[in-house]
């Protein structure tokens, strides 16, 4: 399915499910400290039932399956979530996952102990969603925010990387991040509090083809070149990664979590 979005990549249209293959196999990326910081918070651990919204391949679900929380994942792609549910099977894993837009989400009031959102919350309509949200769950329930991405200013792989991806797709905007908090828009203030923030820096390894992997299967690149683009993106781009001086690549990245509360 294509999506649009103004202020997203001029508006041209991108579509996971056209990456969900190299999504599957390269975007479950996140340290386990990234998912032991929610569960030290007591969020989305045995007792609780959770939401994982614009889940893709189930990456947060799967990750925190260990816990024991009870996980329903919902996203827009089929192909995700076809992805998703094959990911779970194979890790003998009990998960339920839907097809919807987080903003047509068809579950009874006060479904949901947490809701979360890894890597996904800009995409929504805030003015819908967080309406939405917070009526799925539960008084107290919590809604957790969760983002990560490399830093190209301060790694010099990753913005070389990105300024490849530019060359193909120069109106991609996903390129550019520098250290910030999750952010929080104001129609949330309406539903929740801000119960915790916290952001970090944190070291991610990659291979030489891990890492073309999880660029190509990035949104400005997979999700919305052609075939042709794709092709001679990757030539180049594992042509620069065959420069480095080992295949064992470190790259810096920063993460972001916000927790809130419903009032």
């Amino acid at each position: 399915m294509d999506i649009f979005k103004n202020d997203i990549d001029g508006g041209k249209a991108f579509d996971w499910g056209r990456t969900s293959s190299d999504y599957a196999k390269f975007r479950d990326i996140y340290p386990p400290v990234f998912f032991g910081k929610v569960a030290e918070r007591g969020i989305c651990v045995k007792g609780q039932r959770v939401l994982d919204i614009g889940t893709g391949t189930g990456v947060v679900p799967r990750n925190m399956y260990k816990y024991g929380a009870e996980w329903t994942g919902s996203d827009i792609s089929e192909n995700q979530i076809a992805q998703a549910k094959s990911l779970a099977e194979e890790n003998g894993m009990k998960i339920d996952f839907v097809v919807s837009a987080a903003e047509d989400l068809d579950f009874s009031e006060e479904s949901f102990d947490v809701i979360t959102a890894c890597q996904c919350f800009f995409y929504f309509d805030y003015d819908k969603v967080i309406p939405k949200l917070a009526k799925l769950l539960k008084k107290g329930g919590r809604l957790v925010i969760l983002f990560m991405a490399w830093l190209p200013d301060d790694d010099k792989l990753a913005g070389e990387s990105e300024k490849l991806v530019l060359k193909y797709n120069p109106k991609w905007t996903g390129g550019g991040y520098t250290r910030k908090p999750v952010f929080v828009p104001e129609i949330a203030n309406e539903y929740f509090d801000v119960e915790y923030a916290e952001d970090y820096d944190l070291i991610v390894p990659f291979t030489r083809e891990s890492w073309n992997g999880r660029m190509k299967a990035c949104r400005g690149v997979g999700a919305s070149m052609t075939e042709e683009e794709i092709a001679a993106w990757e030539r180049e781009h594992m042509e620069m990664l065959e420069k480095t001086p080992s295949d064992d690549l470190e790259i810096l990245h920063h993460a972001a979590m916000a927790i809130l509360r419903k009032k």
